[in-house]
Order: structure tokens, then C-alpha cells, then sequence
């Protein structure tokens, strides 16, 4: 690894010829840093009603885009129950300061997981949105003075 500036830059594209080679290695090492950090933990509990893989999997499927909202790791409680013909679900996903819960009940557990993961992930976009809209750096004296010599 060869250190310059503020990024650390894989020494084995000098190794490969051809055009391109240290942007494809930058690129490398960018999507394993962005693998690596944004990862959803999902946890399923399943409450009157047989633990299925196929309910796992298809949970877990759905609730693995949460963390691109985010941009860091995440965990996601997933609780489905079955009670005579209503099926209810209940979410929380954490992530550091962030957290997002939901509740839903149709009469199927897959638009269940369906319909949470869509309120779960408008949530987490508005909450986003809100911080970077609380973090807008307020006009200084300077630019004030100058906006108003011009008028």
C-alpha cells in the first residue's frame, strides 16, 4: 500500500499494464470498503406459525437495501405473528442514532414484509433528509454585507 495525500492506494496496479488499470483497482477497493461497511443484520421471529426458510429468505432479501439509506451498518428485527386469518408484522431497524419502526397486518405474510420494508425505508429517507437539512451552514456576515451592497 503506497500512501498519497489522503487515500491509500494498492501497489498491484503498477504490476498490470494497460489503460485503466489504477482506476479499476480504485474502484475495487472502493466497493469492498462499501461491502464491507454496509451490512443489515435481519432477525426474523416468527410467533404462531412454523419458522420457514423461504419467509427468511425473501425477509431478508427485502430488508437488505435498508442499509443504502443509511450508509453503515444496520440491524433490522423482523417479527411476523399469525392470529386465526391476520397476519401482523412489526419492524425496527437501528442504526447508530437512526431508528425506524413499522407495523403492518394484511391477510398474506409476504406483502406483510412487503408493505414494511416500503414504510420502513420512506422513514429512513425522510430522516436522512431532515439531518442534512438541519447541517446547512447559515450565511455569514460577510456575503450578508456583500448581498446587500449589491441591491
Amino acid at each position: 500500500m503506497k500512501w498519497t495525500g489522503q487515500r491509500r492506494i494498492s501497489m498491484s496496479y503498477k504490476a498490470a499494464k494497460g489503460k485503466g488499470t489504477r482506476k479499476r483497482a480504485l474502484k475495487a477497493t472502493r466497493l469492498a470498503r462499501r461491502a464491507a461497511e454496509a451490512q443489515t443484520v435481519v432477525t426474523v421471529t416468527f410467533r404462531h406459525l412454523e419458522p420457514t426458510d423461504a419467509l427468511r429468505r425473501y425477509a431478508e432479501r427485502k430488508l437488505a437495501h435498508v442499509s443504502k439509506f443509511v450508509k453503515r451498518a444496520c440491524e433490522a428485527h423482523l417479527i411476523l405473528t399469525v392470529d386465526k386469518y391476520r397476519q401482523h408484522g412489526e419492524i425496527t431497524v437501528k442504526s447508530g442514532r437512526l431508528s425506524a419502526t413499522a407495523a403492518e397486518e394484511t391477510k398474506d405474510l409476504y406483502s406483510v414484509i412487503d408493505l414494511l420494508a416500503d414504510k420502513v425505508s420512506r422513514q429512513l429517507k425522510r430522516n436522512i433528509e431532515k439531518l442534512k437539512t438541519r447541517h446547512t451552514r447559515a450565511v455569514s456576515t460577510g456575503e450578508l454585507l456583500a448581498a446587500t451592497e449589491e441591491i
